[in-house]
């Protein structure tokens, strides 16, 4: 049998419609399928949406139709947008599908029959949105910067504290593979828990200190809501009331029924594909993916996922896309405004070129598994230069030079190997590139083998060639040296670009790049090519020039879309980006310097006003736990920090850099200032600030505490 390739995109919560921030994993898991097929492996791509849970439960109530009826809506949204971007999934699923829910219930039956599941009664704070219990009094700030609901309920729990030493384990001996590392860190310092220098610390099995106890039992079902799954026999007649399961472990489930799981005449499916080959996801349900879902395995005794890579966030007007926020980009909008640069093309059509247009960007422009900025006028610069004014013209240019001088047959020649580096070494780049999910390393050097040919035929000069007849055979071996690189440039950047490649392969004479793909000829790029006579297909434009015109249209459209009248919040117009402000003490940890050559005795009191009691206590300074720490690009200063605070994590910059290694940082107390309203610098969002003291010259130095303070709790 072939190699198999089983990749998923996490299910997408029906509690809103699409946006290009679904569409981005969604792109990224297709690039990876069709590269797949590509390769001629075994490939499985799956995605779909998630539809239970009390947050979907009162979406419905408060649109007035039955929660059914409302998820229905929601993930035919979702079907139509992939469909409208020609997304090849092999499956979609959803979490109401009769054999999913069969497939839960055997999950969480097998759990509680070895013992992993138990009842019990818990009172505590519940997050809505996020369909998870926080750490906190009444009235706790859930992650969704709402006040949680007290809630107490009886529920079944997972044993979910057996198995932090094994996770530790397996994440560090990379049996469980997380990328990139800033997450990988962030789920063994959230595993490890607040780790001292006191007797209470273990070892794992590589030497770690981690606090046992740091991961907690979890609630797997609820009472207080009908929206689920129903909890199966025998643990169903445990209890007089009624109890759902799960809304983390129902979704979670998807990635195992979707391949048969508790289907018995699936089995050999299951077989075949389990244990998926790789899990996309968002950064912000890494620790559902990378801590909950192997433990459930784990105790179920099943194989757990190979790799599990987590992407950032896609950021407009330098802020997280959200409903809450309204600045919601639709990928609708983006299909709509370039399909309308080809107005020869049908509606379908029109929208896979578009769908091109946005995979090229996004992942040319964002580095996977960073924060990235999206903005209308960065997509249109990126389409002129290398699409319409390098891939496009390379092809329409070099094609149209062999139906002018050789009346559409690619000529023949003799043996020559220029080019040859340069196509082997994008092969060889991008194969090793998209191994590893780097994307936009693998469009980079598809992007230098553009300029590279390009390059050869300026040098070269075929249109001075043509007027010499002597020069004719010389003019063959550059016409046809160029289009052998367009050959395997097209198959290089079909994953990225399906539709246009397809029409690419077609001028080039060559047929049906898609069937030669299911056909398996393209596992090796530097076999194959042109047989004697080869005609060139019918030629055409492929990627016309976009104007204002075309900014001026997803504005607008964007706009229209995001007004009171649409009922939603008005979205700001978009504009140049502005320059890079410069670190504010006010929102870093920035320490301001004493005057040179002072000592702190000379300095003297401060000179600062007084305050009240009153005024101290607005400030909220809390304990939080360094999860990640890295630096930002072209900045000396700033560094990057994720903190928990026990009831939300949050993005921090500190103008600490040029002090403090971020290595060092990861996993260490620090104090901040939780309630500092929020700033942009550098693209990124700020969240509040790390306090720190000025030190002699002014070297910082971060408060911290000798005892072992719980995350989260207040200074007072």
């Amino acid at each position: 049998m072939p190699e198999k390739f089983y990749v998923t995109t996490p299910i997408y919560y029906v509690n809103a419609r699409p946006h290009i921030g679904h569409a981005y994993t969604t792109i990224a898991a297709d690039v990876l399928a069709l590269r797949s097929r590509m390769l001629g492996r075994d490939t499985w791509f799956l995605t779909g949406t998630d539809e239970h849970g009390q947050k979907i439960e009162r979406s419905a109530v408060a649109a007035g139709i039955p929660p059914q009826q409302f998820a229905d809506e929601v993930s035919a949204s979702f079907q139509s947008l992939w469909k409208r971007m020609g997304i090849s999934y092999d499956q979609y699923i959803r979490t109401t599908d009769p054999a999913h829910q069969r497939g839960v219930q055997q999950l969480f039956r097998t759990l509680y029959e070895r013992g992993e599941i138990y009842l019990d009664q818990y009172t505590g704070q519940y997050c809505v949105s996020e369909e998870m219990f926080v750490e906190g009094p009444p009235g706790t700030i859930g992650p969704d910067g709402r006040p949680t609901e007290t809630v107490t309920e009886e529920n079944f729990y997972f044993r979910l504290s057996r198995f932090q030493k094994p996770l530790i384990d397996l994440i560090e001996s990379h049996q469980l593979a997380i990328e990139p590392e800033s997450r990988k860190n962030e789920v063994l310092s959230f595993l490890r828990g607040s780790v001292s220098d006191g007797g209470e610390n273990l070892l794992s099995d590589t030497g770690v200190a981690y606090r046992p106890g740091a991961l907690k039992d979890l609630s797997v079902s609820r009472t207080s809501f009908d929206w689920g799954i129903p909890v199966p026999e025998p643990a169903a007649s445990t209890t007089q009331q009624k109890h759902v399961i799960y809304v983390w472990l129902d979704a979670l489930a998807n990635y195992m029924t979707a391949v048969g799981y508790g289907d018995p005449d699936r089995q050999d499916t299951f077989n075949r594909y389990w244990p998926a080959d790789l899990h996309l996801v968002g950064k912000e349900i890494v620790r559902f993916h990378c801590v909950y879902w192997p433990a459930f395995l784990l105790a179920a005794g099943l194989p757990l996922p190979k790799r599990i890579t987590a992407h950032g966030w896609l950021l407009f007007e330098e802020s997280k896309m959200s409903k809450s926020r309204g600045n919601i980009v639709r990928t609708e909008t983006i299909l709509d405004s370039f399909g309308a640069l080809k107005p020869e093309l049908d509606k379908a059509e029109q929208d896979l070129f578009a769908a091109d247009v946005l995979r090229y960007f996004l992942l040319r422009e964002i580095p996977f598994g960073q924060d990235g900025s999206f903005s209308f006028d960065a997509l249109l610069a990126r389409y002129n230069a290398e699409l319409a004014n390098g891939y496009g013209n390379l092809v329409s240019r070099t094609l149209k030079l062999i139906e002018q001088n050789f009346d559409g047959v690619i000529p023949e020649s003799g043996l020559t190997t220029e080019l040859t580096s340069a196509t082997t070494a994008a092969i060889t780049a991008v194969d090793l590139a998209l191994d590893r999910q780097h994307f936009t390393t693998a469009v980079q050097a598809c992007a230098g083998l553009v300029t590279a040919t390009d390059g050869y035929i300026s040098e070269h000069a075929p249109w001075k060639l043509a007027k010499d007849s002597a020069q004719r055979d010389r003019l063959a071996t550059v016409l046809r040296t160029a289009t052998k690189a367009i050959r395997i440039l097209t198959a290089l950047l079909y994953p990225v670009l399906p539709y246009t490649t397809e029409r690419v392969w077609q001028q080039l004479g060559l047929g049906s790049l898609r069937r030669a793909v299911e056909n398996g000829e393209l596992t090796n790029l530097t076999h194959g090519g042109f047989g004697p006579n080869a005609r060139l297909g019918k030629l055409a434009p492929l990627f016309p020039r976009a104007d204002k015109d075309t900014l001026t249209r997803m504005i607008d459209a964007e706009q229209k879309s995001t007004s009171p009248e649409a009922g939603a919040q008005q979205l700001a117009p978009m504009t140049e980006a502005t320059p890079d402000a410069a670190p504010a003490s006010s929102a870093l940890a920035e320490v301001v310097p004493e005057p040179p050559n002072q000592s702190a005795q000379e300095i003297g009191r401060p000179d600062t006003p007084q305050i009240t009691i009153d005024d101290f206590l607005k400030v909220d300074l809390r304990v939080a736990r360094v999860l990640v720490a890295e630096r930002i690009p072209k900045s000396d200063k700033l560094l990057r920090l994720e903190v928990d605070l026990g009831y939300e994590q949050r993005q921090i910059l500190a103008g600490i850099a040029e002090f403090y290694d971020p290595a060092n940082l990861v996993g260490r107390n620090v104090v901040i200032v939780a309630n500092l309203a929020p700033r942009k610098m550098r693209g990124l969002e700020s969240q509040g600030m790390i306090v720190a003291a000025s030190v002699g010259d002014g070297t910082p130095a971060l408060a911290g505490f000798l005892d072992d303070i719980e995350i989260g709790a207040r200074l007072r």
